[in-house]
């Protein structure tokens, strides 16, 4: 068995609601500027809610090329043009690497769910045989980690996961797992979504699950205020480029961190509520500390789930006090939701890539919104304005229907 490696970041690429690539997200983030609106992509004027964070002024086009946009869902287009962006910034040459030696693990929460309802409405008016013969590739669900493989010649492990809202972070927990027991040299890893659909918007309202404000969508997202009243759906992808340290160092790369501890589990519990104390979203924030062998203390920052729906963020701070007892108190906390919305299957990847850029710039992203405290959420969550900060150490926590967590952590990178 080869020795385990070490696992670090070189490339960031993302499509967000404030910004169409990686510096103009963060410059929006840092500025608190929120990309909540009415929604434009169908009229929600009979809906409960009316208003999302959508992609904005993006052109398919642009990343794929007019024949292939026909063909492919919106969500593969977000992770095409992800992946584009991370590669380049990583600097790699793929014509001077080993194809094989270079995977991609891009997961969705929902896959194809335009062209899904697109085609099906199409099938309903004019009948079966009018029916696009791309269906069936358009909505599979690894259909943009194969195509990313395609477009880019990558001939190494290739898989897609799907977690519902932790689905990003595991795909890059389990790509980093990939590199470490040397089934790859570099990875390619995310998650991507594009599910503002009625039918979606529609579902999520009858569980109660969004927010209605729609007299003021973009202070809709208040994660962990006392206020808060549901979620906001969003929409991107976000990629990064993965490499072991020694392939990294040996190309001269530009690293952002390293990834030193993964940890997943399962609450077990409710089919969409979280358990009440936490336990399970605990549990993977220890198992990421145990891999990354470092005491709590060390942890400077962490990016929340923070969904604000009243369960899931009383159920994180919770689960945060659990695993960090007093440094909880000290340890500034903020949710990137207030200004993206939830990404769903990409939510974990975006906000993993935040963390990387908050130990890169050392600086707090703020939760936007946040105007009243709650006595059951009673930590720091960096109100309302960026904060500058010491990060060595930055968690991302990512928890999704079904029970699922996920807890990544990086560090700035270590002497060997």
């Amino acid at each position: 068995m080869c020795e385990m490696r070490r696992v670090v970041i070189t490339g960031l690429g993302a499509v967000t609601p404030v910004g169409n690539d990686v510096p103009t997200t963060w410059e929006a983030l840092l500025n608190g500027r929120s990309g909540v609106e009415r929604i434009r992509c169908f009229d929600p004027s009979e809906f409960k809610t009316q208003f999302a964070a959508e992609v904005k002024d993006f052109d398919s086009v642009q990343y794929v090329g007019r024949r292939e946009a026909r063909k492919l869902d919106r969500f593969t287009h977000f992770a095409l043009a992800a992946a584009g962006e991370a590669i380049a910034d990583s600097g790699l040459d793929l014509a001077a690497e080993d194809p094989s030696e270079i995977g991609v693990l891009v997961g969705s929460a929902v896959g194809g769910v335009i062209s899904l309802l697109e085609q099906s409405a199409l099938m309903a008016q004019s009948g079966p045989r009018r029916v696009s013969p791309f269906l069936i590739p358009a909505l599979m669900m690894n259909a943009a980690a194969g195509q990313i493989a395609i477009t880019f010649g990558l001939q190494g492990p290739n898989l897609a996961v799907a977690s519902a809202c932790a689905t990003g972070a595991h795909a890059i927990g389990e790509a980093a797992a990939i590199i470490r027991r040397g089934d790859a040299q570099v990875m390619l890893a995310g998650g991507s979504e594009a599910g503002i659909v009625p039918v979606a918007i529609a579902g999520f309202n009858v569980m109660g699950a969004l927010s209605t404000r729609n007299d003021a969508p973009q202070r809709a997202c208040r994660p962990f205020d006392a206020h808060r009243d549901g979620f906001v759906m969003g929409e991107g992808a976000g990629m990064m480029v993965l490499e072991s340290l020694a392939h990294a160092r040996a190309r001269g790369a530009r690293i952002y961190g390293e990834l030193v501890g993964y940890g997943a589990s399962a609450d077990a519990f409710h089919i969409t509520a979280p358990a009440e104390d936490g336990k399970g979203a605990a549990l993977a924030m220890q198992r990421a500390l145990k891999q990354a062998g470092i005491p709590p203390t060390a942890v400077d920052y962490i990016n929340a789930h923070g969904t604000s729906t009243p369960l899931n963020d009383a159920s994180e701070t919770a689960a945060i006090k659990m695993v960090f007892g007093e440094h909880a108190y000290r340890l500034p906390i903020s949710s990137t939701k207030s200004m993206i919305g939830h990404l769903m299957g990409a939510a974990g990847a975006v906000e993993a890539i935040f963390c990387l850029l908050a130990l890169r710039d050392q600086v707090l992203p703020p939760t936007i919104n946040y105007e009243t405290p709650d006595p059951a959420c009673d930590l720091d969550y960096v109100p309302n304005v960026a904060r500058r900060a010491r990060v060595e150490v930055a968690m991302s926590n990512s928890f999704g229907f079904g029970g699922h967590n996920a807890a990544l952590l990086f560090s700035r990178l270590a002497p060997s």
